[in-house]
């Protein structure tokens, strides 16, 4: 059973995050679990959460890697506590930060979810041809998350007043509340255009609302909204691929890397905080290259028929 006391103290850093650090609340509740687990842990085993030393610490990591939790989520629990001592050290509470010394864990790589150009062009007609849903809507809604990168969050708390008169940009506010520009392709700007009129018959009078994408109901589209009509066309399309919101951000992203767009540029577009987080699309394009190598170079294709 875990003390008062120490569920007071992580609701507090909690509170920190969300008031200082402007965390959103998916993350805060991925830390909050990943700290109940922690004191959950630290109470079976005699240990004070807040005075444990390394080897506590290290032994809770082992454990969790025990158990067979992937290595991102075991990486991402350390990365909680590394945030939860720091704020202790900072609020005077300890002195030093035992899991300091403590290293990730290996993660394999894996290449993000995309869809090619071509692939990319189909998905994007789908609401016209399906003729499902709400199909003006819909349009807009695909070729804005994907011409200008957008997470789904950002679509989803997207305002009217955030898009520039010509429909070719926006302002956005992201991860930790940083605030940049994203810019919308003319075919996304012409599918605002024509969609933004039939929202505003869609508002309701009574409880109006500024959020460009709304429900049929006139209401703030939700974020499960957005997943669930991405991945209602995305079984429609027959890629034969998962085609999910994020997927529609992974392929803005291969396709400027594979267009010769500097990755440092890509990262500003994407509002990535680290350039190592951008620096995998440089590896979709690798894997592109191979392959076009090993079909194309006829010592590779002679090497193939050997094999």
């Amino acid at each position: 059973m875990i003390k008062t006391e120490e569920l007071r103290m992580i609701d507090q850093y909690l509170s920190y995050l969300r008031a200082v650090r402007g965390m959103s609340e998916r993350t805060l509740a991925a830390y909050g679990k990943d700290l109940f687990h922690f004191s959950v842990y630290c109470n079976n085993h005699n240990i004070v959460p807040e005075t444990a030393d390394s080897y506590g610490v290290q032994h809770f990591i082992a454990d969790l890697s025990a158990e067979g939790i992937a290595s991102v989520s075991v990486n991402r629990a350390l990365s909680s506590l590394r945030g939860f001592y720091r704020w202790l050290i900072r609020t005077g509470k300890r002195k030093d930060d035992p899991s300091q010394a403590i290293r990730n864990l290996k993660t394999p790589r894996v290449l993000p979810a995309f869809l090619w150009e071509g692939e990319m062009a189909a998905f994007a007609v789908l609401p016209e041809k399906e003729g499902i849903l709400w199909p003006i809507r819909d349009k807009a809604l695909i070729l804005s998350m994907y011409s200008a990168g957008l997470r789904i969050s950002e679509l989803a708390s997207l305002l009217v007043t955030d898009i520039e008169a010509d429909y070719l940009s926006a302002r956005v506010i992201g991860k930790g509340s940083k605030e940049r520009y994203i810019f919308f392709s003319e075919e996304a700007a012409r599918a605002l255009a024509e969609y933004l009129p039939a929202r505003l018959a869609r508002i309701r009078a009574e409880k109006p609302t500024s959020h460009v994408f709304v429900n049929r109901r006139g209401g703030p589209l939700s974020i499960p909204g957005i997943r669930w009509i991405i991945n209602r066309y995305g079984d429609r399309s027959g890629l034969g691929k998962h085609v999910n919101p994020h997927a529609l951000r992974h392929s803005f992203a291969t396709h400027l890397v594979n267009s010769g767009c500097d990755v440092r540029l890509v990262q500003e577009l994407l509002g990535h905080a680290s350039i190592s987080t951008t620096q995998r699309y440089t590896h979709v394009d690798m894997e592109r290259l191979k392959k076009a190598y090993m079909n194309a170079h006829p010592h590779a294709l002679a090497l193939g028929s050997k094999t």
